[in-house]
């Protein structure tokens, strides 16, 4: 999950016929009755080792993911949900892709290991190999032509554009009271556009950029060098990333992610004039899988008017390899999981059907739930019988941070019944409702069409020292907010299922341009 924060220029409030009759929050019996199983009586920290240490990595499309889905069903069946199952979501160009060994390590000028972690979707060294390294250092394709046949044979560490320096800030943050206050101002006003209009624009050239990756990709292609070595990760722990590829392609050269620190480490010995080599043992699988999968099961709805309309909470369910995804977005998993569980548990009994989604290829590009809304929301421009039939979608990816509130994308709608519906949680710390949007996962592919689509404001905890790397793992969790958020998650789905209105779709969002 990449986090960054969008604005609207557009003011509106329109309120559809659906969100007319007052907000109506569940009962304080009910919130009573789910705090209890959520808080006193949780299966957090079991979810939890069941979808880090049991269930492993999860790479979009990979044997591991496949595994994990299954072993997923599986407990969704067991806490008694309905219909717990995978579907085909999207089809992916680059098709299946698992780790089976690494091994790096500096054998000149002294002997030393390095933890590492193979770029996915590159490909494997012929067994045990061993080379010079040397710096391949391209920043626009002229400079491709004098490495021309110098690097056959040869290991290319890429110098990193990021310095090491030491942090004084520190590694674990919460919320302060300010913080969350200023993120209840509305700033539209000062901010771009998010839906169409100028100033749009990438901050750099996009295109030329990606036009020197490829050329950079079919120079190694065509000179053969052992392996690419990138600096990536900090603290000794490597990052993860993925190649790109397609099924069917010859397997790219290997490639590897070394922390910034080793890797620095090499590149500052041969600057001073000493002759580094490394030896290496990749061995990594391609399949020919090209499908991602969602992981969907319901707690069906009772009301024979209402049944048929979803409340939807979700998370993303794929991973980088290099850890467990514990934070990204295993997190996010384990909350939405538990706090099916709870309802289900406590015998609730919805109106409308509340829905679980655990979306396959969010890290390459929101495959799982944009395709979801093409086979039940929208497609080509036109409206899907299951998009006037769509209640709320709740989705959280940013780590395990405790919950303080929810960014409402702008929907000037949705702030009555959340006001409504928070009174019961606001002790747990769930205060602060924000007119802004936030990016770069799931719950994006439903704002793009208007929908009632929400993320919540955490607390970031060490997220951004740990994602997207192999420290992301069970220790990368805190299980106290975790159940916090699982119960909050459970009210609001239950308050949404229940609640004889509905949020309207944004009004700033025009489908016919």
């Amino acid at each position: 999950m990449k986090k960054f924060f969008v604005f609207v220029a557009v003011f509106s409030v329109v309120f559809s016929s659906s969100s007319a009759l007052a907000q109506v929050s569940e009962s304080l019996e009910w919130a009573t009755r789910i705090k209890a199983e959520g808080l006193s009586r949780s299966k957090v920290d079991e979810i939890a080792q069941y979808i880090t240490d049991y269930a492993g990595s999860r790479l979009t499309a990979s044997l591991q993911k496949r595994r994990a889905d299954s072993l997923m069903i599986a407990k969704l069946g067991e806490f008694g949900l309905s219909n717990p199952r995978a579907a085909f979501a999207a089809e992916f160009s680059r098709g299946g892709w698992d780790v089976v060994k690494t091994y790096a390590a500096m054998t000149s000028p002294y002997y030393c290991t390095f933890a590492v972690n193979p770029k996915a979707w590159t490909g494997s060294t012929d067994g045990l190999v061993k080379g010079e390294c040397m710096i391949f250092d391209v920043q626009a394709k002229e400079d491709l032509e004098k490495y021309r046949g110098k690097v056959t044979g040869k290991i290319l560490l890429v110098p990193s554009s990021r310095e090491v320096e030491i942090n004084f800030e520190p590694l674990a943050t919460r919320y302060d009271e300010k913080e969350l206050e200023a993120l209840t101002e509305d700033n539209r006003a000062d901010a771009r556009p998010r839906f169409g209009g100028p100033g749009r624009g990438m901050p750099f050239d996009y295109r030329a950029y990606m036009e020197l990756r490829q050329l950079i990709a079919d120079f190694y292609t065509a000179e053969k060098p052992l392996c690419i070595v990138n600096g990536s990760g900090t603290f000794n722990v490597p990052g993860s990333s993925g190649a790109n590829y397609r099924a069917g392609d010859p397997e790219p050269v290997p490639e590897i992610a070394m922390p910034l620190e080793d890797h620095g480490r090499m590149v500052r010995l041969i600057q001073n004039g000493q002759k580094v080599e490394m030896e290496l043992e990749l061995l990594n699988r391609f399949t020919d899988d090209r499908e991602v999968h969602n992981i969907y099961a319901e707690i069906p709805g009772t009301d024979p008017k209402l049944k048929d309309e979803i409340v939807l909470i979700g998370a993303h369910f794929d991973s980088w390899h290099g850890g467990t995804g514990a934070a990204d977005n295993g997190s996010g998993c384990i909350v939405m999981v538990e706090a099916m569980r709870i309802l289900k548990e406590l015998g609730f009994k919805p109106k409308r059907t509340i829905r679980l989604a655990l979306w396959g290829g969010e890290e390459q590009g929101l495959f799982g739930s944009r395709g979801y809304l093409e086979q039940y929301l929208y497609k080509d421009g036109k409206k899907l019988p299951g998009f006037d039939k769509f209640a709320l979608y709740l989705n959280m990816d940013n780590g395990s941070g405790r919950f303080r509130g929810i960014y409402l994308e702008r929907n000037d709608g949705a702030f009555p019944f959340f006001e409504a519906w928070m009174k019961s949680i606001e002790p747990l710390g769930f205060k602060y409702l924000s007119p802004r949007a936030t990016g770069g996962t799931d719950h994006v592919a439903f704002n793009r069409i208007g929908l009632p689509a929400y993320q919540f404001i955490q607390d970031e905890l060490e997220y951004f020292r740990t994602y997207h790397s192999v420290m992301d793992t069970y220790e990368r969790l805190s299980m106290s907010d975790l159940k916090i958020d699982a119960t909050i998650v459970a009210w609001l789905a239950a308050c949404a299922a229940n609640d004889p209105g509905r949020i309207p779709v944004n009004p700033a969002v025009n489908l016919n341009q």
